[in-house]
């Protein structure tokens, strides 16, 4: 993965930490801080993931999303 590869994750993963905290019902019991963290680890696993099967966006979002939530 190229730096400008774990630049957009990082980008995305703020991104895809919020969608990851409004996916799972009810009140969570963590702060937005870690939600935020959770959501850039989640997008660089979930992009190293969906690397390894296709390169099709849209499935590498789905992935990042599950892995967040």
């Amino acid at each position: 993965m190229a730096i400008t590869g774990i630049i957009s994750a990082i980008v995305v993963g703020l991104i895809i930490g919020a969608l990851g905290r409004l996916v799972v019902p009810g009140k969570q019991h963590i702060p937005i801080w870690l939600t935020l963290l959770i959501g850039i680890i989640a997008a660089l696993v979930g992009s190293w993931i969906a690397s390894l099967f296709t390169s099709f966006w849209l499935i590498v979002l789905v992935v990042q999303v599950v892995l967040a939530a």
